[in-house]
């Protein structure tokens, strides 16, 4: 809502933002659409994978941080992209995309900042469940297509994709050096509860599931039969009767 707010009223006149060579380069195709709507899925797809309460926090603290400083940014540089020589009547989809989405808020590129962001956090979760070499590829080739959607589309220029792509990747080295540092400080999310399962006794080659359960000592009734053998094998006697 607040980036909805921040797009229709820039407090002052917005910047518009220069094309490069690159931009003449890409040609508008609006077969990309579908590439720039799957970001809302893409993004879901780290937290999703996340099984730590501490990390998944961390993940929400990165999200937020990544649209303050580009709200920021909106607000105090109002940016846009210049228009294109482009009858939108003729591509209804794309007219609806222009209607919804102004070309305002244009740099740093959000669309972009985000794809970055959960591309280099989905690499790190893929690398930690030593995913295959196709995942890693797919990962990269889905964060790749959405940005050149945000070109394909005319909804961002190549100024604007390199300037979210920078903030994505400064949020993720924020996140990653705040879950290191928090593991080096002597907590890590990902540590089993003590007395649970013990590293110790994992059969050699043995996977984390298979870990044979941490021993526990039985705990020593606060009576004591008399009756009963001690360790020593001999029978205890009641005190005041003669063995």
């Amino acid at each position: 809502m607040v980036y909805f707010w921040v797009l229709h009223h820039p407090m002052s006149t917005p910047v518009l933002m220069p094309l490069t060579a690159l931009d003449h380069w890409v040609p508008f195709e609006p077969a990309a659409l579908p590439l720039y709507f799957s970001l809302w899925v893409y993004v879901a797809l780290a937290p999703a994978l996340l099984d730590s309460g501490r990390e998944l926090a961390a993940y929400g603290l990165a999200a937020l941080a990544t649209s303050v400083v580009g709200l920021g940014i909106f607000i105090v540089w109002p940016t846009a992209v210049p228009p294109a020589a482009i009858d939108w009547s003729l591509h209804p989809s794309i007219a609806f995309l222009k209607d919804v989405d102004l070309a305002a808020n244009a740099c740093p590129s959000m669309h972009v900042a985000f794809a970055v962001l959960t591309g280099i956090w989905l690499d790190r979760l893929l690398r930690q469940m030593r995913s295959s070499a196709w995942l890693f590829a797919l990962n990269w080739l889905w964060c790749t297509g959405i940005l050149y959607s945000t070109l394909a589309t005319r909804q961002h220029v190549v100024l604007d994709v390199v300037a979210g792509a920078g903030l994505g990747a400064l949020v993720a080295a924020a996140l990653e050096r705040g879950l290191t540092h928090g593991r080096a400080g002597g907590y890590d999310a990902r540590r089993p509860n003590r007395g649970t399962l013990s590293a110790k006794r994992r059969a050699p080659g043995a996977s984390r599931d298979h870990c044979l359960p941490e021993p526990v000592a039985p705990a020593r009734p606060w009576f004591h039969d008399p009756e009963e053998p001690g360790a020593d094998g001999q029978h205890a006697h009641r005190p005041g009767r003669r063995p």
